[in-house]
C-alpha cells in the first residue's frame, strides 16, 4: 500500500504560550484519534509532527497512525521560518520514498503548517529553496492562526493559505475536525488513484481562504504583537515566560485618529529546560520600557508575590518578602525595591 505521507509543522514560539499551545495538543491528539478509527486513513496515513521555534526539531518521526501517540508540546522563543522549513526539507529527503522502475513511491505528502505570529529571521534564502525544490512535489496548506502572521510569506510558499478565526475553544474544535475532515477525504482520494488532496468544506466562521492580492505587512524581525519576557524562579530556578499582547489606546491627540501602543499582560507560564534548546540563542537582545507593559504576574513556579524584578545582570527573576534575594542567573545576592520612572527590560523575539 502506498503511503499518504501527512506532516504538521507548527510555530511553538512564545506567543504561542498558554490557552493555544494547549488547544492544538487536544486538537492533535483528536485528529489522530478519528484517524485510527476510519478505514481509508489507517491504511495509507502516515504522519509526523515538526516544531519550530528560534531552533527546529522533530517530536514525533514519520510512523503508521496506528503506532502513533500525541506528543506534549514544548516552547522556545524566537519564530525561524528559515529553520522550520529547513528542517522540514531535510525531513522530506530522508523519508519520502520516490518512485522507481520496481516499486510505486509515496503519494505527493501534504504539509499543514501552522504559525500565529511574524517570523524573526530572514527566510528568504529557505523560501527560494522550497519553491525550486518542493513547491510542486509536495501540497502545502499555510494556516495562519490570527491575523497577526505575516502573509506575505506564506503566499510565497503555496497557494493555500487559509485564515483560522482562533477566538475560543469552540473554533480550535472546529478547525481540528476541518483538518481531520481534509485527511480522511485526501486518504479516500488516494484509493480511488485521484490526485491525493482533497481539502474539507471550508467553514467560514472557522476558518477561510486568504485573498493574496491583499496587501500585507513588511516583514520584521521581531514579533510586534506580542511582548514576551523570559525569566527564572529564584527558588526553583525553573524558567518561565511573561505574555503581553498588544492593545491599542487612545492618545491625547485622539481627534487626529493617533494611538498609542500598549502590551496588557496575558499570563505567566511555566516552561522546561528544552526552551533553550529550541530558542536561538545567537540573536540580539532586544528591549522594551516598562512604561509600555500593563500588569506584572506573580511568580508561577513558586507563587512569589513578583514575578518581575530585574538583577544589576539585566535578567528576570521573582522575588518574594525576603530581605535579600538572589539571582537565579547570576548568583547575585541584593535588595530590592521599586523606582520611578520607566526602564528598559530584555525581551524575546515573541
Amino acid at each position: 500500500m502506498r503511503r499518504l505521507p501527512i506532516y504538521f509543522l507548527i510555530d511553538i514560539s512564545e506567543s504561542m504560550i498558554g490557552e493555544p499551545i494547549q488547544n492544538v495538543e487536544e486538537g492533535l491528539a483528536n485528529i489522530i484519534k478519528a484517524l485510527k478509527a476510519d478505514p481509508y486513513a489507517i491504511e495509507t496515513v502516515w504522519v509526523s509532527i515538526l516544531v519550530f521555534a528560534g531552533q527546529a526539531k522533530t517530536i514525533v518521526p514519520l510512523q503508521e497512525i496506528a503506532d502513533f501517540y500525541p506528543p506534549r508540546f514544548p516552547i522556545g522563543g524566537g519564530t525561524s521560518l528559515s529553520k522550520g522549513l529547513g528542517h522540514l526539507m531535510y525531513e522530506l529527503r530522508s523519508n519520502i520514498i520516490k518512485t522507481t522502475h520496481e516499486q510505486k513511491g509515496d503519494w505527493k505528502p501534504i504539509i499543514f503548517l501552522l504559525t500565529d505570529g511574524v517570523p524573526t529571521d530572514d527566510s528568504r534564502t529557505a523560501i527560494q529553496e522550497w519553491k525550486q525544490n518542493w513547491q510542486k512535489s509536495t501540497n502545502l496548506v499555510a494556516i495562519s492562526f490570527g491575523q497577526e502572521t505575516d502573509l506575505s510569506l506564506l503566499t510565497e510558499l503555496t497557494e493555500n493559505v487559509l485564515m483560522f478565526n482562533n477566538s475560543d475553544t469552540a473554533q480550535y474544535t472546529a478547525f481540528f475536525k476541518w483538518v481531520t475532515d481534509s485527511i480522511k477525504t485526501s486518504s479516500v482520494s488516494v484509493d480511488n488513484s485521484a490526485s491525493g488532496f482533497e481539502l474539507a468544506k471550508l467553514d467560514d466562521k472557522v476558518i477561510s481562504k486568504i485573498d493574496l492580492n491583499k496587501k500585507t505587512i513588511p516583514q520584521e524581525y521581531i514579533d510586534p504583537n506580542y511582548v514576551v519576557l523570559a525569566a527564572k524562579c529564584q527558588n526553583t530556578k525553573r524558567p518561565y515566560l511573561m505574555k503581553y499582547k498588544k492593545v491599542l489606546n487612545d492618545s491625547p491627540f485622539s481627534d487626529l485618529g493617533l494611538q498609542t501602543v500598549a502590551y496588557r499582560l496575558n499570563g505567566a507560564f511555566q516552561v522546561d529546560n528544552s526552551y533553550y534548546e529550541l530558542s536561538d540563542q545567537s540573536v540580539n537582545s532586544f528591549k522594551i520600557n516598562s512604561e509600555e507593559l500593563i500588569g506584572a504576574p506573580t511568580c508561577p513556579s513558586c507563587g512569589n508575590q513578583y514575578g518581575l524584578a530585574i538583577c544589576s545582570c539585566g535578567k528576570i527573576h521573582c522575588i518574594g518578602e525576603e530581605e535579600y534575594s538572589t539571582c537565579p542567573w547570576c548568583d547575585t545576592k541584593a535588595q530590592y525595591g521599586t523606582g520611578g520612572g520607566g526602564f528598559d527590560i530584555n525581551r524575546t523575539q515573541g
